[in-house]
């Protein structure tokens, strides 16, 4: 167990984790933005990308130059200031919770549920009625919706409604993927999506805004254009703080392009899990992320669980076999309350996110996979579990 293992072949080019899948659309749009001479965060496709992501969430939005900012945005419009606490999931990208210390909030992490591998409903109520027993109650909830899965929002908006706390979701990673038939992001206070290079749809960079409160949208969109106040004399004039946040023309060009493939993107993605959960059906000690019953996952990253006595080797073993063979494979997020960072801060649990950090493993998803590399990938995968029990 000691000893590396080798793989007996290896990637002719790199396969990495996930990366950006152009079409035929957004090369013409972006030289459309080139031509009329919109490059920089004003123009038609930045118009229309607002107008079409509406359409498509049922929401107002506002386009954001990336989804860390759409959460910073959102911790605003929930009136996020110094020494609020704010509930986050500890398992999660850090740029979930980031925009809360840029508040001077106070994030309180929650665990996750094995079932969705999402925030846990069940430790969210216990906490929320522990805390209202002292009158001290959080003033936002931050809910994520891990790998292309939503979280089970229904206990968790009515333990959120019962005490009137907004809830912010953060989408980033689950661009089309539903809970009981409805768009996640889409069910709470404010919803949040990334476009950044490793999601299911990109823009290089971006990020959208989007609320049933359009007061609230039109807030976010004018915070993020410096909060530059109306004047008809165009003299420069601002009563609040404003951030550079907005998105530009050229990327919402791109970012309209891919949201028109979008469907087509979720496919290819959910049949690449589906040929990884059938290739390791028979692998001992290799479990799939569970897929839960309330909605249809996007499979944004393949996820498995590996249990290293079972399965011969450890995540950090498989990773590196992996690695030798030119193929890019991660962890499951480390959780917030175990970073140096966040380890100040008050945790309830913990030990499930510890747990899926520990043995979870994301495999090569990209939507444009081929099918040679990903049996690749299968094959290294089995080469690895048939090596280590040889030893």
């Amino acid at each position: 167990m000691n000893k590396a293992l080798t793989p007996s072949r290896r990637a002719k080019d790199y396969i990495p984790l996930s990366i950006p899948h152009m079409g035929r659309l957004e090369l013409g749009l972006i030289r459309e933005a080139f031509r009329t001479n919109y490059i920089s965060t004003s123009g038609p496709n930045l118009t229309q990308f607002e107008k079409e992501f509406s359409e498509f969430t049922g929401l107002p939005t506002a386009a954001v130059s990336c989804g860390t900012v759409g959460i910073h945005l959102a911790v605003r419009l929930a009136g996020i200031g110094p020494g609020d606490e704010v509930v986050v999931p500890t398992l999660t990208f850090v740029g979930g919770c980031n925009p809360v210390l840029y508040e001077k909030g106070i994030p309180v992490f929650i665990d996750s549920e094995r079932r969705s591998w999402n925030m846990d409903p069940e430790l969210l109520d216990r906490f929320l009625k522990k805390r209202a027993r002292v009158n001290k109650m959080p003033k936002a909830i931050i809910v994520a919706h891990l790998f292309g899965q939503s979280a089970d929002m229904d206990p968790i908006l009515s333990a959120a409604r019962s005490y009137e706390i907004p809830v912010i979701e953060d989408a980033a990673e689950s661009l089309g993927a539903s809970y009981k038939l409805k768009l996640t992001g889409t069910l709470g206070e404010v919803g949040v999506y990334s476009f950044n290079g490793n999601k299911i749809i990109t823009s290089s960079s971006g990020g959208a805004v989007v609320s049933p409160n359009a007061a609230w949208v039109d807030k976010a969109r004018f915070w993020s254009k410096q909060a530059r106040d109306p004047d008809r004399t165009m003299n420069y004039r601002h009563s609040e703080i404003g951030y550079n946040y907005r998105m530009s023309n050229i990327l919402a060009g791109i970012a309209r392009g891919q949201l028109r493939v979008l469907p087509k993107r979720i496919q290819q993605r959910r049949a690449i899990a589906s040929r990884y959960h059938e290739a390791f059906a028979d692998l001992p000690g290799l479990e799939p992320m569970p897929q839960a019953e309330y909605g249809q996952q996007t499979n944004w990253l393949s996820c498995f669980l590996i249990n290293p006595k079972v399965f011969g080797l450890n995540q950090k073993r498989l990773i590196q076999f992996l690695a030798a063979a030119h193929v890019e494979a991660r962890p499951v997020w480390r959780p917030m309350h175990v970073q140096k960072l966040f380890k100040h801060y008050e945790c309830v649990g913990g030990g499930v996110a510890e747990d899926l950090n520990r043995r979870g493993v994301c495999l090569p998803s990209s939507s444009c996979l081929s099918l040679e590399d990903q049996q690749l990938v299968i094959d290294l995968v089995r080469e690895a579990h048939a090596l280590s029990k040889r030893r």
